[in-house]
């Protein structure tokens, strides 16, 4: 899970930093140390955790969160306990009140977790990443390798693995957006394809085993350019 810290205090940064590295899920990605910045740093990189401090120059941490259009997980730290119930009205998962332990930090991040069912981890001596997902009633961790497709399949999504068949209700645009580009193509606006599953890709269809995937007229432009044909 990738995270940025906005606070003008260093102070602050330093702690937060501290606490994050007993979870190893979580990776760095920024410090913004003002909303100005927060905002180019956001436009250029996605996360998907915030720590959002409230009183800031120029410009306040949730005038900053009006202006997202698809802000990401918020968790407020602020020494201001006032500001606790509009930053509810916004949603953000939590608010820590400055100074805050390790273990109410931990606490914030449990309800990080109960909002988030897809968690990418990373093996760091090699290429292969799996991630959780929530379906039938179960956590599965599942490999990347053994993806073949992905369908949206009304309020629900499949995920297609080599051995058996996950249903979750994952839309399958955060699916897409976890999935390495190199290794998977959205072909359909309800189907995303590992590309070394692809067996034969003839008209309209891609043959993956002994399933066959549709190509959408919209994406079959990115498929030309791809197999070069």
């Amino acid at each position: 899970m990738k995270y940025c810290i906005i606070d003008d205090e260093p102070i602050a940064h330093r702690i937060i930093e501290g606490y994050c590295k007993n979870l190893p899920y979580l990776q760095k990605k920024g410090n913004c140390y003002d909303a100005f910045e927060a905002i180019q740093f956001m436009n250029s990189i996605q996360v998907d955790l915030i720590f959002l401090d409230i009183n800031m120059p120029k410009l306040s941490g949730f005038d900053l969160l009006k202006t997202l259009s698809q802000p990401p997980k918020v968790i407020v730290t602020s020494a201001h306990k006032e500001f606790a119930l509009q930053g509810y009205e916004l949603d953000v998962i939590d608010y820590l009140l400055k100074p805050f332990s390790l273990e109410r930090f931990l606490k914030a991040m449990n309800k990080v977790s109960e909002n988030n069912s897809l968690n990418l981890i990373s093996s760091p001596d090699s290429q292969k990443s799996s991630f959780f997902l929530k379906g039938d009633k179960k956590i599965h961790q599942i490999s990347t390798d053994d993806i073949l497709f992905v369908e949206a399949y009304g309020n629900y999504t499949k995920v297609f693995l080599a051995e058996e068949i996950i249903v979750s209700h994952e839309k399958i645009s955060s699916l897409e957006a976890l999935l390495p580009d190199s290794d998977f193509l959205r072909v359909h606006k309800s189907f995303i394809v590992a590309i070394n599953k692809i067996k034969v890709i003839e008209g309209n269809r891609i043959a993956i085993k002994e399933h066959f995937v549709p190509i959408g007229q919209t994406y079959r432009q990115r498929l030309k350019h791809l197999y070069r044909i």
